[in-house]
């Protein structure tokens, strides 16, 4: 197992090990022996066989307790999963009454770089909702900015939401709620941050520790949670996590790709269990084809919870 890449077995930091409330006894013992080995052995099938530079695995089931991780403290460039961050803090604000859910925001295309401080626009081509771009020069609300920038992942409703809160806003957020492993700098688009090396980044278990918190009605209050919860369930984009499951299993979850990273960061929703929560984030060259290493991972994770159901 090479160190720069899966935790030790200790008991302070288990790969793959229940809590009390989870599976008891020899047997159980045995199949989660059995589950590790073939899961790990599996995930370092899917690195090699995808190319994959590096590959970061958090994974949490409320109904066994069982947790599992693979690289998960290593960072990465956060692509657009720094969304999560945003809709916690913008509802934080909301919470405290500091803003409110149908506030009014000017829909303009102008941000400035936290670099030299120079305006920016953004590429209505490279957004993955017309909508917002539709209502230029006019108004939307902050939650609907909220909506389109989770479920379409608009980086136009995107950066107008880190302009409404500000990103010591969002940071002051994670820190409340003792979430490290993500950190959020700037808004996305902002070419001359990242030619300096100013991106946002994450860890899979920062951003499994905040969905956590969701799941659990831990962030803010329960009904803001319910809420956030609800909007991830609306997620469009499902090449990720929920390519991996059955069809009838829902997925409360943000992607983010860019050239270089694909990630998926969700809570799955299967019948008659409590959810579990599981981050994939990944890291290919530029050229690399085809992008379906999220997917096949949580085939896997799923696959080994199976399993240990049977056992």
């Amino acid at each position: 197992m090479p160190k720069a890449e899966a935790k030790p077995a200790t008991p302070d930091t288990p790969a793959l090990a229940h809590g009390e409330a989870g599976l008891r006894g020899e047997t159980a013992a045995h199949a989660l022996a059995a589950a590790e080995v073939s899961l790990y052995k599996n995930v370092l099938q899917i690195k090699e066989q995808h190319g994959l530079e590096r590959l970061g695995i958090a994974f949490y089931d409320s109904e066994t307790t069982i947790q599992w991780s693979y690289n998960a403290d290593a960072w990465f460039h956060a692509a657009s999963t720094m969304k999560l961050a945003v809709l916690l803090a913008v509802y934080r604000q909301m919470v405290r009454g500091e803003l409110a859910g149908a506030e009014p925001v000017h829909v303009r295309n102008k941000f400035v770089s936290i670099v030299d401080r120079k305006p920016y626009k953004l590429e209505i081509s490279r957004d993955g909702d017309s909508e917002v771009y539709a209502h230029l020069g006019r108004t939307m609300s902050v939650k609907e900015l909220a909506y389109h920038m989770i479920t379409t992942s608009s980086n136009f409703a995107t950066n107008l939401l880190v302009d409404v809160v500000g990103v010591p806003v969002i940071q002051e957020s994670l820190a409340e709620l003792g979430l490290d492993g993500i950190t959020v700098r700037r808004g996305v688009e902002d070419q001359a941050a990242f030619e300096a090396g100013l991106n946002n980044e994450v860890t899979a278990n920062g951003l499994m520790k905040l969905l956590r918190l969701l799941a659990e009605g831990r962030a803010w209050s329960p009904e803001a949670c319910a809420d956030m919860l609800e909007i991830l369930l609306d997620q469009r984009f499902k090449k990720g996590i929920p390519a991996g499951l059955p069809r009838t299993a829902r997925v409360a979850h943000k992607t983010g790709n860019i050239a270089t990273v694909d990630h998926d960061a969700g809570i799955v929703y299967l019948e008659e269990r409590n959810p579990y929560v599981v981050v994939v984030l990944t890291q290919s060259p530029a050229d690399a084809g085809r992008r379906d290493a999220v997917a096949q991972v949580s085939k896997q994770l799923f696959e080994s919870l199976a399993a240990i159901a049977l056992r």
